[in-house]
């Protein structure tokens, strides 16, 4: 240990045996008796007080002629020290004296507790220097993991086709540099999340052989000031060192947010300096230096302009949900190594799963492999693949349930109905492959399971029928049990039609009065004059729509009285089924 640092240990050691002591001096010292001022005029009366402390405490000390120590209330009155004087007893005015003994507890208190606090600070001083390299510092390698090509990545064609030149610059940039083109700096994938992003930018740095440095934004949103900003440099350091080699950054928008346009004041000086490093660093780079930055976001929308700008990230590529070939590719992939019986239709579990990504159809095939092996039948069979659909859209099927109340379970058969119903008689060209009243692990009673046609838009009529399928369930209830009897049950439902009614009045300018306004853009300049306006119009459509769906099934009764009632005998109805029982009644109406 250096003499310093001994002789400061000593001396704060001997401080605090100092302060420790004083403190016990002052705990162990008697309490004087404490008596009544009453008590105390008499004692004076009989001339057996010999000494009183005065100050402007609320109690005074004093001294009886035996020695004994007593307090008592201080009168604080004037001319109380004269009369003791003529009394005979001595008055020692110690007012001065007890300011400077609480003066000097409280300042060697303060002493010890500020020489703590100065140690504590040089030593926390010493080692941030010495470890501030290592917070601003990124652990980052590039991966040796299995290689990923572009035969690994299926059902993002375009996505995938975008890619190659970029492919073919980092492997030649000579033959690019003598047609004056440089190498795109940076490449923003967005879309959907499970949709392969990350697949991809791993497939580009394998078809190109270079290093693959993968990092999330979060890794550079740091508490301290400029530690994100030195992850940055020290991020790209590291990647030159490499040479050729690809960046990925996984959920950019971490680090990328748009930032403050002086609306309302603030802002994040971290994130700032953070994002400015990357765009120092990326305006930095040499041309055709042979790195490429590749982005990841599902939201691109709320990105800084900065960042999206040509010079920075020069390519915005979409990776969206698959279509049926795509899924269809996506399922044949997903199924090498897997043993799949003769009985099982990839192409027909592709156009059941619309609207599925890539992650979720990885899903589906792992939940039917585990169920297959379950059984341990030697195949994955194609029940196990409808199983597994299920399982992976609503969990697994109770198989207790002898405690659902008859009531409930009728309700449930009414609610479903209603959802398959409307579907059958708005949108036909929906298919309903299963309509069940068997309660699911994911807190569901029952479900209608509606599978839409796949196509590139939405229309307005499509956005319109799926919020009246929605509202089926509810108005279903309310006609057969009344309106006092509707349950808890369309919670989901009116929560998934009040988002497609928000959309389609404020983003896509499909109300009648709101105009062909997009209000999120609105709304994020600060003009709010509008949301009044917007929400008496999704609550006018709405109503109406609710109004639409409920003259609908009075009008369908009997049919939807013959769904419930094959639901509360069977529990689960696929499309044949139900399409047999609408057949029936359509039949039984045409003979009455």
């Amino acid at each position: 240990m250096h003499s310093g640092k001994k002789r400061m240990w000593i001396l704060a050691s001997i401080l605090l045996l100092a302060v420790i002591g004083y403190y016990i001096y002052l705990y162990f010292e008697p309490d004087p008796q404490r008596i009544s001022y009453n008590e105390f005029i008499r004692a004076v009366d009989r001339e057996k007080v010999a000494k009183v402390y005065l100050d402007d405490r609320d109690l005074l000390k004093g001294e009886f002629k035996d020695g004994t120590e007593f307090i008592t209330d201080n009168p604080r009155k004037e001319g109380f020290k004269e009369e003791l004087l003529k009394k005979g007893i001595a008055v020692d005015e110690m007012a001065r004296q007890s300011q400077i003994r609480d003066t000097g507890s409280f300042l060697i208190t303060m002493g010890v507790f500020g020489g703590f606090l100065y140690f504590l600070s040089t030593k926390t001083v010493k080692q941030a220097q010495g470890g501030m390299g290592k917070i601003s510092s990124i652990s980052v390698y590039p991966e040796d993991d299995k290689k990923v090509t572009f035969d690994d990545v299926a059902g993002i064609d375009e996505a995938r086709e975008s890619m190659k030149d970029v492919i073919d610059f980092i492997r030649n940039p000579e033959k690019y540099a003598r047609y004056g083109a440089r190498l795109p700096r940076g490449i923003i994938l967005y879309g959907p999340p499970g949709t392969g992003k990350t697949l991809l930018a791993k497939a580009v740095a394998g078809e190109a052989g270079v290093p693959f440095y993968a990092v999330s934004g979060s890794d550079f949103v740091q508490v301290y000031v400029g530690v994100g900003a030195g992850r940055i440099r020290d991020l790209f350091r590291k990647a030159r060192e490499s040479g050729k080699c690809v960046i990925f950054i996984d959920e950019i928008d971490a680090l990328g947010k748009k930032r403050d346009r002086g609306i309302g004041g603030g802002g994040n000086d971290e994130r700032d300096q953070t994002l400015n490093a990357l765009l120092a660093e990326m305006s930095g780079f040499r041309d055709n230096e042979g790195i490429v930055v590749i982005g990841a976001t599902n939201r691109l929308d709320v990105l800084d302009p900065a960042l999206l700008r040509p010079g920075r990230f020069d390519r915005h590529i979409e990776v969206g949900l698959p279509d049926v070939k795509g899924r269809y590719e996506i399922l044949k992939l997903h199924s090498r190594g897997k043993p799949l019986s003769s009985d099982v239709d990839l192409y027909k579990v592709a156009q059941q799963t619309v609207y599925f990504s890539g992650a979720k159809l990885e899903n589906l095939m792992n939940e039917a492999a585990i169920l297959a092996a379950k059984r341990d039948s030697g195949y994955i069979e194609q029940s196990d693949i409808d199983k597994a659909f299920y399982i992976v859209m609503a969990g697994l099927e109770k198989k207790d349930r002898s405690t659902i109340h008859r009531f409930d379970r009728e309700i449930t058969a009414f609610h479903e109905a209603g959802h398959a119903l409307v579907t059958k008689l708005i949108a036909p060209e929906h298919s309903v492959s299963r309509v069940t009243i068997i309660p699911s692990t994911k807190g569901m009673g029952g479900f209608s399971m509606n599978i839409p046609p796949d196509r590139m838009y939405y229309r307005k009529r499509d956005m319109e029928n799926s919020i009246k399928i929605a509202l089926a369930g509810r108005a279903a209830e309310e006609i057969v049990f009344g309106q006092d009897n509707v349950t808890t049950g369309a919670s989901n439902d009116l929560e998934r039609a009040t988002e497609v009614l928000l959309d389609m009045v404020r983003r896509f300018g499909m109300g009648k009065s709101s105009g062909l306004l997009n209000y999120d853009v609105l709304y994020s300049n600060g003009i709010r004059q509008g949301s009044d306006e917007v929400l008496r119009q999704c609550r006018e459509t709405m109503d109406l729509f609710y109004e639409e769906v409920k003259g609908l099934l009075i009008r369908h009764r009997y049919t939807l009285e013959a769904i419930a009632k094959a639901l509360l005998e069977k529990e689960t109805l696929d499309e044949h089924e139900l399409d047999q029982v609408i057949k029936e009644c359509n039949k039984g109406r045409e003979t009455a």
